[in-house]
């Protein structure tokens, strides 16, 4: 109980984005970077001089929101058409991000969706939020682990890094569910609010097999609760549900400040295998979440799911 209430009503923080240190020189990707903590996280990273991509799927909204940025910051973030919800767009992001870039130091895996119509699934047939939330997530990062450990070993501090926003709704899930990933009548039997919390707890889990795996290569991989935050991520939520929890809500600049600190701070560098809390702090996930043996499983279900992309 005192945990939920840490993290629905976190103390003041100690940490802000004037904190973060001069980014010169660093690549980064943010997916969802085009709205809500996305969009904050880019406008701080442009602030501190770091050269970001934009992950989105909507050219016209992304480039709304590069424009907004030039306006607030005076520089231009870049896009990148990426699509978590389709493999193969996933896959030609990725071979447009290497042809123009040498180097990738962090990576956000920042974008998701939340509790849509339990009928809507990815293009490739699976639930859309484990679909998009877990499996986009893995496929972009596998694509780019590459890149990523090139970039650590040339890096001042030998890492890179992964930071992967999940939710304090993971606490909900009664696990993974394997039968449920694609779409079945099993998983339409099930509410979307169940869905979305077992895609959460899979983004810790794949968070932390990512570390496991790679850690000895200078990848940081975090997971992260980033705060109960007024989004339109829970569009599509009932108005009257909305308007009840409101009061309740943070703004979205508050919901940057955890990956934030995960991505660009001397002290994100030495979080790998973490779970960080509102706001910038060290927490603690369901230990279910830590099974190497879950882990181990999701990532062969994975790169099974991947192979043929």
């Amino acid at each position: 109980m005192s945990s939920t209430w840490t993290n629905v009503f976190p103390p003041k923080p100690k940490w802000g984005v004037d904190d973060i240190p001069d980014l010169s020189g660093k690549v980064m990707l943010v997916t969802g970077g085009n709205t809500g903590i996305g969009k904050e996280t880019v406008k701080a990273l442009l602030n501190h001089n770091a050269k970001v991509y934009i992950g989105g799927r909507n050219p016209p909204r992304v480039a709304g929101a590069i424009e907004d940025l030039r306006e607030e910051t005076g520089k231009e973030a870049l896009f990148l058409q990426l699509d978590l919800a389709d493999l193969q767009s996933i896959k030609r992001a990725v071979a447009e991000f290497v042809s123009k870039e040498s180097r990738l130091d962090v990576l956000f895996n920042s974008g998701g969706v939340m509790i849509p119509p339990v009928e809507q699934t990815t293009k490739d047939g699976f639930d859309l939020q484990f679909g998009t939330n877990v499996i986009g997530h893995f496929y972009l990062t596998q694509l780019l682990l590459p890149l990523l450990i090139a970039s650590a070993k040339t890096s001042p501090d030998g890492k890179a890094r992964v930071v992967n926003t999940s939710s304090m709704g993971h606490t909900l899930s009664s696990g993974l569910d394997f039968d449920t990933f694609r779409d079945s009548s099993k998983r339409r039997k099930l509410a979307t609010m169940t869905l979305y919390s077992q895609s959460k707890f899979g983004n810790i889990v794949f968070s932390n097999e990512l570390h496991r795996r790679y850690a000895d290569q200078g990848i940081v991989s975090v997971s992260l609760h980033p705060g109960t935050l007024d989004t339109e991520l829970a569009r599509h939520g009932s108005k009257m549900t909305q308007c009840f929890f409101k009061p309740f809500l943070y703004p979205a600049p508050m919901g940057a400040l955890t990956q934030l600190y995960a991505g660009t701070t001397p002290e994100g560098a030495r979080l790998g295998g973490q779970y960080l809390i509102p706001w910038a702090r060290e927490g603690r996930a369901r230990k279910e979440t830590d099974d190497p043996e879950l882990g181990r499983k999701l990532w062969a279900w994975m790169e099974d799911a991947v192979k043929d992309v």
